[in-house]
């Protein structure tokens, strides 16, 4: 997104910055009530924003709408940080951008997330931003829980729930060649050649048994019916369905074994 590109009407190749001196001075008149002060600060942090929205850019949704939503992050960041910390702006700053951001795309997700789990995870968020003020750092889930009153678990729960989708298709590295992307460090424990060889090896057991036994092993453990419905269908008592399951697994059993 960086270079000659346009959002909003802005040129980004060409976004102000400020020195150290200047933003210290800066937030300090904007801490006293400067407006032309608070503009310049915001002017000069833009290309904060395009940096903290460059983490978003994969998720489909328009650069523009992202960078305005990054703005009013920057604009809340600007209105609460207290320059009396021995914070660097840009500390406070890029967690506030970033959780507008999630925020925008939390509430514009296809994903519904229940109205409960949703205020839980506002609430967690709150904090966090609270005590990024107070210790110059980010919590942890200890330190949010013992402030809210609520177990790790529901924090941890809560923010996952809100977390942007990631698909399948996101590179996660890249050494000039093809990009490794999430779907080739998803592991697929279920079409495993150990899977398959179980697969099979109890298909040919199953296929070893005579007609009765596969009809009542079938409806036993695929319909799931119980051995006294089983005898009626098949017109036995049910100490015969009981013998004859029995007899079935112990054959398939010897079968696997054997292989």
């Amino acid at each position: 997104m960086q270079g000659k590109v346009e959002i909003c009407g802005v040129n980004t190749a060409r976004l102000k910055t400020l020195s150290a001196e200047q933003m210290e001075e800066l937030l300090i008149l904007a801490n006293g009530g400067d407006e032309n002060a608070r503009q310049t600060l915001i002017e000069g942090n833009l290309r904060l924003v395009l940096s903290v929205i460059q983490r978003f850019d994969k998720r489909g949704e328009s650069p523009d709408d992202l960078f305005q939503v990054g703005c009013i992050g920057l604009i809340k960041a600007i209105q609460n940080f207290d320059p009396t910390k021995n914070v660097r702006f840009s500390t406070y700053g890029v967690p506030m951008i970033a959780g507008e951001v999630r925020r925008y795309l939390r509430d514009n997700s296809a994903i519904r997330v229940s109205r409960s789990i949703r205020d839980v995870a506002y609430r967690v968020l709150q904090c966090k931003e609270g005590i990024l003020l107070r210790l110059g750092r980010e919590p942890t889930l200890e330190e949010i829980s013992r402030e809210l009153e609520l177990p790790i678990e529901d924090i941890s729960e809560a923010l996952d729930a809100v977390c942007a989708p990631v698909s399948l298709y996101d590179p996660v590295y890249s050494d000039g060649g093809d990009p490794l992307t999430v779907m080739d460090q998803v592991k697929d424990v279920k079409n495993t050649e150990h899977h398959w060889m179980e697969h099979i090896t109890l298909q040919n057991a199953f296929s070893a048994l005579g007609p009765r036994e596969k009809q009542i092993l079938s409806l036993r453990f695929y319909d799931g019916k119980t051995q006294m419905e089983v005898a009626d269908l098949v017109g036995i008592s049910q100490a015969q369905v009981s013998r004859l399951e029995k007899g079935a697994i112990s054959a398939m059993r010897k079968s696997v074994s054997v292989s």
